[in-house]
């Protein structure tokens, strides 16, 4: 049985919850597609959330690990395409660190590609009526650190293991507080977390 490894961060920047966590949180020990899902929560940290990502997948040796963290300004769930070997943090992460233009992984590559088949994703998110787009950024905080970073790791090894990010909005009790800010529902964001590692572990 394949095992898709799916992570999401603690809360970060002020908020009482992170939907990321909360929707990826319920999905642990689900079997979707035949996969096992196993999950593990990211500290918003940089530096520390990569050595925790690297303990899970040196202990659950996914064939797919898909991270999911959340971008508030963003109307619907939007699958990253590319990581950006830099660190340029708008704000303090939770240990109050604020990298400013330092690499991810020194001598590094400039970038990776995700490895998920992120067309079939949004296609098959937007065929269930779960709003959906391919992104060209992952921004330069956390999310794109640990993008980057699980994207070097699998880099690293001569396996077929796929990887990639997912960002999601707001969650409706977060975007009451952000006047004018979308949001999703977690049980939608579970749903199509559940419809993209279908998607990830079927397609080529």
């Amino acid at each position: 049985m394949k095992t898709v490894l799916v992570t999401a961060f603690e809360p970060f920047d002020g908020e009482a919850i992170n939907p990321a966590w909360e929707a990826v949180k319920v999905l642990h020990g689900r079997e979707v597609a035949g996969a096992r899902v196993v999950t593990c929560q990211l500290a918003c940290v940089f530096d520390l959330a990569l050595q925790q990502l690297n303990v899970a997948l040196a202990q659950y040796q996914p064939d797919c690990t898909i991270a999911v963290g959340q971008a508030g300004a963003r109307a619907e769930i939007t699958i990253e395409r590319v990581a950006i070997n830099i660190n340029d943090a708008r704000i303090p992460d939770n240990h109050g660190r604020q990298p400013i233009d330092t690499p991810v992984v020194p001598d590094g590559p400039a970038a990776y590609f995700a490895t998920l088949p992120i067309k079939s994703m949004v296609n098959a998110l937007r065929e269930q009526g779960i709003p959906a787009s391919v992104s060209h950024t992952a921004g330069t905080f956390v999310c794109n650190h640990v993008m980057y970073g699980l994207l070097h790791a699998l880099a690293q090894c001569s396996g077929s293991a796929k990887g990639g990010f997912v960002h999601i909005p707001y969650a409706p009790q977060q975007a009451a507080r952000h006047p004018g800010g979308p949001s999703m529902p977690i049980t939608m964001v579970s749903q199509a977390l559940i419809i993209m590692i279908a998607q990830a572990v079927t397609q080529q």
